[in-house]
C-alpha cells in the first residue's frame, strides 16, 4: 500500500496534545506545534483495520495480554538477532511509568541515578518521584555530533555508587544511535559499579541514513543478565496515544524487584491498545519503511533550509529519531527570551532546551514528522522572526 506522507490531517478538536493545548502552552492559538514527540501522519492502516474489528465485538471487558508477546519476540529477533525469552517480557503501560517502576525497584529514596544530559524530562522526573538523586553525565558536544565523557561516567558511577542508570538509545533529545563500542564501555562501567542499566529503547526502529542500533541487552549475557529493556511501537508507528509498551527483564532476581516496585500502581495497557501493538508489530514493516524514506527527505529539506536561510541556527543532524536538536546560541539570548522569541515572533511551537535539563540551555528541539508543507511553513517563520531581529 502506497501511504501520502504529504497528506495534512487536520488534528484541531481531536484532543490532541499537541494540536488543542496551544494558548495554555504557547500563549496564542495561531503558534504551529512542532514539539512533542508524535507525528502528523496517518497510522498504518492495519492497525487501524485491527482496532476496528476489535471495536464490533461489543464487550470491552479485561483482557489477557500473553498474546502480544510473540510478535514482540519475533520482531527483536528478525531485527536484531536477539533471541527473547517470553518469560522475560512484562506487557506495561508505556515506557515512562515503566522507567519509573524500575527506579522504584533499583535505586530508591536518597540512591544516586546516573542520567546522561541533556535528557528527556520525564527521565529527571522519574528521579524525583522516586526521591532519587541525580548523578549527572553531561554528553560533550563535538561539532554536531555528541559523544559520552567516559571519565566523567566513571567518576559518577564510584563517586556517587549510583545503582541504576538510565541510558536513552537511541538518545532523545540529541539524536545519536549509540554504536556498539560506545554501549560496552557504558555497559563494563555499569557493571563494574553494581549499577543496574535502564534501557529506554523506544526510538530503537526509527534510525536514519544507514544508521544501525544496537540493543543494549543483546551485547553479552552479562549486560542481558545485569539490564531492563524498555521497548514500544509507540513512536515508531505513531500509537502513543494507545500507551502499551514491553519491558524485558532477563534475570530473574531483577524482573521480581521490578514486577514487587510496579505492583498496585501500574496495571496493564486496554485492550485497544494490545490490539494495535500486534497489528503495528506484525504488518507495520510497509508503512514503517516509507515512513523513514520520508522523513529523511524532510531532515534533508530542514538541514538545506537552515544551513542556506537561518545560519544563526545550527541543527544537529540526527542519526535516529524525528526530533532534531537546535542550536541557538548564536541568537544571543537567554532561557526566557528565546523561548518567548519562538512563541511569539515565530509562532512556531518547540520544546525548550532547559526542560532537558544542563547542556540543553541555548537549544530547541523540533520534531519534522510532519507534511512537508508544515515543515517548510515552520522553518519559513523562524526566517522571518530571525531576520527581523
Amino acid at each position: 500500500m502506497k501511504y501520502d506522507f504529504d497528506e495534512v490531517i487536520e488534528r484541531r478538536n481531536t484532543g490532541s496534545v499537541k494540536w488543542d493545548n496551544l494558548r495554555s502552552l504557547f500563549g496564542s492559538p495561531d503558534v504551529l506545534p512542532m514539539w512533542v514527540a508524535d507525528m502528523d501522519f496517518r497510522v498504518p492502516q492495519p492497525v487501524v483495520d485491527a482496532i476496528k474489528k476489535r471495536a464490533e465485538h461489543p464487550v470491552y471487558g479485561y483482557t489477557l495480554t500473553g498474546g502480544a508477546i510473540k510478535p514482540v519476540t519475533d520482531r527483536l529477533h528478525r531485527l536484531y538477532g536477539w533471541q527473547v525469552d517470553p518469560e522475560w517480557v512484562i506487557i506495561t503501560p508505556g515506557v515512562v511509568p515503566a522507567v519509573n517502576a524500575a527506579v522504584r525497584a533499583f535505586a530508591g529514596p536518597s540512591r544516586a541515578v546516573v542520567l546522561q544530559s541533556p535528557a528527556y524530562p520525564p527521565f529527571w522526573k522519574s528521579l524525583s518521584n522516586n526521591s532519587c538523586v541525580p548523578a549527572t553525565n553531561v554528553l560533550v558536544r563535538n561539532g554536531d555530533r555528541y559523544e559520552v565523557d567516559f571519565d566523567d561516567l566513571e567518576r559518577k558511577l564510584s563517586e556517587t555508587g549510583a545503582k541504576a542508570m538510565i541510558l536513552c538509545s537511541p538518545h532523545n533529545p540529541v539524536g545519536r544511535v549509540w554504536s556498539r563500542e560506545e554501549l560496552e564501555r557504558m555497559g563494563e562501567m555499569t557493571l563494574r559499579h553494581g549499577a543496574v542499566m535502564i534501557s529506554d529503547e523506544i526510538h530503537c526502529e526509527l534510525t536514519l541514513n544507514g544508521n544501525k542500533h544496537v540493543p543494549f541487552a543483546a551485547i553479552s549475557p552479562e549486560f542481558e543478565r545485569n539490564s531492563i529493556t524498555c521497548y514500544a511501537p509507540s513512536k515508531t508507528f505513531n500509537i502513543a496515544g494507545m500507551h502499551c509498551s514491553v519491558t524485558i527483564v532477563p534475570d530473574e532476581g531483577l524482573r521480581k524487584e521490578f514486577n514487587d516496585a510496579r505492583a498496585g500502581i501500574m496495571g496493564s495497557p486496554d485492550l485497544f491498545a494490545v490490539c494495535a501493538m500486534d497489528a503495528a508489530f506484525r504488518y507495520g514493516d510497509e508503512w514503517l519503511e516509507q515512513a523513514l524514506d520520508y522523513i529523511e527527505a524532510n531532515l534533508e529539506f530542514m538541514l538545506r533550509f537552515f544551513e542556506e536561510r537561518i545560519p544563526r541556527i545550527k541543527p544537529n543532524r540526527p542519526e535516529g529519531t524525528y526530533l532534531v536538536w537546535l542550536d541557538c546560541r548564536d541568537l544571543e539570548m537567554d532561557a526566557k527570551a528565546l523561548g518567548k522569541f519562538f512563541n511569539e515572533k515565530a509562532k512556531v511551537g518547540l520544546n525548550d532546551g532547559t526542560t532537558f535539563g544542563p547542556g540543553g540551555e541555548g537549544f530547541q528541539r523540533m520534531n519534522i514528522a510532519c507534511a512537508r508543507s508544515i515543515l517548510e511553513e515552520g522553518l519559513k517563520r523562524i526566517e522571518d522572526a530571525v531576520n527581523s531581529l
